[in-house]
């Protein structure tokens, strides 16, 4: 076959596809239908995960697992869209990370609001304003995003989600050299994560806190001297040139992100659970608590302190576990650390990353 029988294949191909997606649309629809009819949840975040896991597992190639991940995406996204676009809030305004962390997960046919501060995604889905919010909650440089546990604690949100996002940081502005940058600005953790580098190459340049990345990226669109630790996907939209890319001290630096929402979500097999406690400060209170995991073999993944803020020196614990709440291994040992913690609450089980 020459060049024109091989892009003769491929239109013919693309035509299929088009009417199998149209044909996959049709019945999404006919599905949305029912379950309007039952008064069912219109998205189901298990059944998404369920159909990508599914068909990443009887992919073939050449694609990488990623592409069909990507393109099923899109794919369920704009199905969902067709009867109505899903409402997610994400720490703003447009171009952060959370903003790529909310693409990346509900599709770019989501309805995304942006909100001032992580507080503000939360009430937006505690109000019923947004369906699903999407929050950092921890960077593998500088650990725990505090705002976002913090807020856990007293919210009556669940878990639904997580992803992990690789963040590239670069350092973008309208100056032309490195010499006439005059002032460094960002959210503390972008320039937390790109500490070495500033000192190293602006060591007498003021670093300026602001509230994200994108704000940042906005004064460097207006001011030449101000240099924005921020995405290339901020460069692109407040049209400001990289000045150095990659700037981030680890080459491995990625961020991890929670989807908050109200429904409970079912299990998928590939699970995890969150919870936190308080326990009693005696010897052995913390071992206690932890020994069940042990015993029914599940694997925790994070374990945090935070301070309760109600008390001087009380103290909450974050876990994060595989598996998942409906399970009888995950009850039963949920059912054993309510006895001995002080407080105890299920932040939710979710599909794993």
């Amino acid at each position: 076959m020459n060049l024109d029988d091989w892009r003769s294949r491929i239109n013919d191909l693309d035509n299929q596809l088009l009417n199998l997606l149209n044909q996959r649309a049709e019945a999404a629809l006919r599905i949305g239908d029912l379950k309007r009819r039952k008064d069912l949840a219109y998205f189901v975040p298990e059944r998404e995960a369920e159909i990508v896991d599914r068909l990443v597992k009887d992919n073939g190639g050449p694609l990488p697992a990623a592409a069909v991940r990507a393109i099923w995406r899109e794919v369920l996204s704009a199905s969902l869209a067709l009867e109505r676009p899903l409402r997610v809030a994400y720490l703003g305004p447009v171009a952060t990370f959370t903003h790529q962390a909310a693409l990346q997960r509900f599709g770019s046919l989501a309805e995304f609001q942006p909100a001032r501060t992580i507080l503000d995604v939360f009430e937006d889905v505690e109000r019923n304003r947004a369906e699903y919010g999407v929050v950092p909650v921890e960077n593998s440089t500088e650990g725990a995003v505090n705002l976002t546990l913090d807020r856990l604690i007293d919210s009556d949100v669940l878990l639904c989600g997580e992803l992990r996002l690789e963040v590239a940081q670069h350092l973008l502005s309208r100056a032309p050299d490195l010499h006439q940058v005059k002032t460094v600005c960002s959210h503390p953790q972008a320039l937390a994560q790109c500490r070495a580098w500033l000192a190293a190459h602006l060591p007498d340049v003021a670093v300026e806190e602001v509230a994200s990345t994108a704000a940042a990226a906005a004064l460097a669109a207006q001011e030449p001297t101000v240099g924005a630790v921020a995405s290339e996907l901020a460069a692109r939209l407040y049209d400001v040139p990289v000045l150095r890319p990659r700037i981030e001290d680890s080459a491995n630096n990625s961020t991890r992100f929670l989807v908050i929402g109200r429904r409970a979500m079912g299990p998928t097999g590939r699970d995890k659970t969150s919870i936190l406690f308080s326990m009693r400060n005696e010897p052995g209170a913390l071992v206690r608590i932890l020994e069940p995991f042990a015993a029914e073999r599940l694997n925790l993944t994070k374990i945090e302190s935070r301070p309760t803020k109600r008390q001087p020196w009380e103290y909450v614990m974050f876990v994060d576990f595989d598996g998942h709440r409906d399970t009888s291994a995950v009850a039963a040992v949920l059912a054993q650390i309510r006895e001995h913690a002080l407080f105890f609450k299920i932040l939710g089980s979710y599909p794993a990353a």
